[in-house]
């Protein structure tokens, strides 16, 4: 694996302690530097796994994981500069949040790495900004909305400047608004060059959202590619239980004859200027 791949796995065993069968079984896979990165599979396919060995918090019991490139190294000394490196947002936000406002936990990793107080000051409110929390800074954290928790645990990830942010479930039991502002802070990270990794159910949106898919079934790599590319192979995706997007279900099922030629849609704008295209031909 090379340093065009921010993170990877060669070949990843991982059994928990009474359990049949393995959580990663010779797992092997790589996101590419850069991406958007949805990560898909069934309860128990091992995505939490993943991202627990990505930060370091499991390690294999057999082959390796890379990060940047390297294989990772388990000393203290390593694992705290690997965190500074890679981030993680548990699926509950309630896991992450220790402090009593936003600002107050937002700036407590920066504290302790011993950055000045003037440099936190901006740091935080540079992070604060991105994710619409500056209104927010000093509310109680327990007043706080699920999405506004969950965008103030992403904060105080982003604060470190992590090169790869790692996201499980981010928009799950959001309300429609509070997944909107869960995404545009996501594409403003993502701008900046960050490595986002989403692991996510929701079909639909790793359709109109990620650049590159993983799919993980019973803690192997099922397939790996561009959305359109995983999302063609339908009857591979329900043999595993996943279902489609819907918009790629019905693009999917059209004749040949009116989808040759075309690039799969990925939003709902992008289908329509199909349509009208064909109609007006």
């Amino acid at each position: 694996m090379d340093q065009e791949y921010s993170l990877a796995c060669d070949g990843v065993v991982f059994h928990y302690p009474d359990t049949k069968e393995p959580a990663l079984h010779e797992l092997t896979l790589a996101i590419p530097k850069g991406s958007k990165t949805a990560v898909l599979g069934h309860n128990g396919s091992g995505k939490s796994t993943l991202f627990l060995h990505a930060v370091g918090i499991l390690c294999p019991q057999q082959g390796t994981v890379l990060q940047g490139g390297k294989v990772l190294s388990y000393s203290k000394k390593e694992l705290a500069a690997l965190r500074q490196r890679v981030g993680l947002v548990f699926q509950d936000p309630e896991q992450q949040l220790i402090l009593s406002t936003p600002l107050e936990d937002v700036s407590f990793g920066l504290r302790g790495s011993g950055m000045a107080e003037p440099a936190i000051a901006a740091r935080c409110r540079e992070v604060m900004e991105l994710l619409n929390l500056t209104d927010l800074s000093d509310k109680p954290i327990h007043q706080l909305s699920l999405g506004q928790k969950k965008r103030t645990a992403l904060a105080g990830v982003l604060a470190m400047e992590p090169e790869l942010i790692l996201l499980d479930e981010p928009t799950s039991y959001l309300d429609p608004l509070s997944e909107t502002q869960m995404l545009k802070g996501l594409e403003a990270i993502h701008a900046k060059g960050t490595t986002v990794v989403m692991a996510t159910h929701d079909m639909d949106l790793a359709y109109r959202w990620a650049d590159w898919i993983i799919v993980l079934d019973h803690g192997r790599c099922r397939a790996a590619g561009r959305p359109e590319e995983i999302f063609a192979e339908r009857e591979e995706l329900l043999a595993i239980g996943l279902g489609l997007p819907l918009l790629a279900d019905i693009w999917f099922s059209l004749p040949a004859t009116v989808t040759i030629g075309q690039s799969a849609p990925r939003t709902s704008e992008d289908f329509t200027a199909i349509l009208h295209k064909l109609l007006e031909s």
